[in-house]
Formats: C-alpha cells, structure tokens, sequence
C-alpha cells in the first residue's frame, strides 16, 4: 500500500471489484443492461437485421436471398475523474488507517460514478456542471431516442403503455424501465375508482423501489430526470444497449500543489489530494427499441 503515496498507482483488485458492484447497485443504467469490458481504444459492437422470414426449400428446390442489414457501433470510452483532499495524516498513518480511507473514499466514489453514467448516458450532459458536453456528443437517450410521449400525471400507467406501443411498433421489445421519482408517485396513487378504490401500483407506495412493475424490471432513479423533462425510460435495454468500463483504475495521491485549482496550496493547509481516473464507454444499438416519457412533447 505504501507505493501509492508516492506515484499513480491501481486500485487493488479488491477494491474495483466493490466499486463496480456498487455502481450496479446505484445506476440505473447498470440495474438494466448489460455489463462488458471495454477497451482503451474503443471497440464495435455489431447488430444484425435480417430482412425476410425464414424460407420453406423443397427438395432439390432454389435458394433465395433473405437479406441482412449490419450496423456496426463503435463504444469509445471517455475519461471521468473525481478528486477530494484528505488530510495529510494519511500520510502518516498506519496502513490499515490508509485502507480505511481508501475505502471511504471508493464507496464515495461509487456511488458518484453510478450517478455519473446515468446522467451521462441518459442525457449527454456533464455530471458536474450539468451541461452539455461536446466530448458525449449524440451519444446519449436524450439526442437518440425519438420516440416520445407526453407525461400525464393523471394517467402515467397509460403513458407507459403508449410507449410500449411505440416500441413494439418498431418490431422492438422493452426489458426494462427506468423512471424518475416523480413518474412513480404518480403511479403510486393511480386507484382502482369504485369502491374499494385499491391502489393499482401497491408496490410503489411510501416510495418504495421494487425492482420490478407488472413483470417488468424496472429501477427508480432521480438521474431519469435530473433536471431534463424526462420522467421514464424504457425498452430494450437487455439487448439493445452496452456499457462497460476499463479495468485499470487508478488512484494518485498528490502531496504538491493546487490539483483542483481552488487557490489553496496542499502543504499549506497540511491535506493531501486523492484522484481517480475510469474510462467509461456505452452504446444505443438501436434507437427504435426505446421510447422516453417527457414531461413536454417532443
């Protein structure tokens, strides 16, 4: 552990193991989707179409041509960085006070990089600043997905169904759903009308987070919205959409200077400056297997 105090170095094994498996649990992305490990320089992820049916070929009978369309999608992954001083005890301290910290650190790191990718991918937007990063570009639900329906808060279930169809119209189909706080109160109090007048959605009340609605897997997330005008989205996330991360993270602890810029000198207030780098990469594979519910129609 001691070499990590003087140059950049790996996070332990150990360690980027618990940092993805928190971001599974945090990210809606990662609750809905399929996980891969992406390369430094990017790698393609291919999708076929097969244009006709299946043929009947009578004996000694003529082939025909069936027909496929190929798109290749090329995943790059991008650099994200979290930093936070500490204070320079950690310098000093015994190495299971530095495991400690290293720990803290990554949980909180987690949870941020969780949050990260979703608004990320969801929205194209940079987590930080919220706005829109040249560097994501169109590659995001948000610029891609174009299938759209208005939210109606008196009837969300309807809303969903809409978009079902939309998809499905598309010859696509939906795995998953993922919605914002907002969508699934109003799903929470939809009521049967008569009189027993029963919750519809009894799973959701008290704002609970079932992972499942109907049968569908489904997570609830504020990064749905996060501050856009979506409130959910959902379709083919099992198939049509790829994320994965490189498996090289690394951690440098800086001793020297003002590494995030805010005008105060690490020596001088006694702290060290721990940053991390991961390279996250993802992918829409088809844009027609998806559908948003946005609270303005588009």
């Amino acid at each position: 552990m001691s070499n990590v105090l003087s140059k950049s170095n790996l996070f332990d094994p150990t360690l980027v193991s618990d940092l993805i498996n928190k971001v599974k649990g945090k990210s809606s992305i990662a609750v809905l989707s399929k996980q891969t490990p992406i390369a430094f320089n990017g790698q393609k992820e291919f999708t076929f179409t097969l244009d006709s049916d299946i043929d009947v070929v009578a004996e000694n009978g003529k082939k025909t041509k069936g027909g496929a369309t190929v798109e290749p999608i090329t995943i790059v992954p991008i650099k994200v960085e979290y930093g936070a001083r500490v204070s320079d005890e950690f310098l000093y301290g015994s190495e299971e006070y530095k495991l400690d910290a290293l720990k803290a650190f990554n949980e909180g790191y987690a949870k941020k990089l969780a949050r990260g990718l979703d608004i990320m991918a969801f929205h194209g937007l940079n987590p930080r600043t919220k706005a829109a990063s040249t560097v994501i570009g169109d590659n995001n639900f948000d610029k891609a997905v174009t299938q759209a329906v208005t939210f109606t808060d008196a009837n969300p279930d309807q809303n969903i169904e809409s978009a079902v169809a939309m998809i499905q119209g598309a010859e696509g189909s939906v795995s998953g759903l993922a919605l914002d706080p907002q969508f699934s109160a109003a799903l929470a109090a939809m009521r049967t009308g008569d009189t027993t007048n029963v919750r519809l959605f009894p799973e959701l009340a008290w704002g609970a987070n079932p992972g499942a609605i109907n049968g569908l897997p489904s997570d609830i997330n504020t990064t749905v919205g996060a501050g856009t005008n979506d409130v959910a989205i959902l379709g083919d996330f099992a198939n049509m959409f790829r994320w994965g991360y490189a498996k090289e993270i690394p951690l440098e602890v800086i001793q020297y200077g003002d590494p995030d810029n805010s005008g105060q000198d690490l020596k001088g207030y006694n702290q060290v400056y721990l940053r991390s780098e991961t390279y996250l990469g993802w992918g829409i594979l088809d844009a027609s297997s998806f559908a948003r519910v946005t609270k303005s129609a588009e």
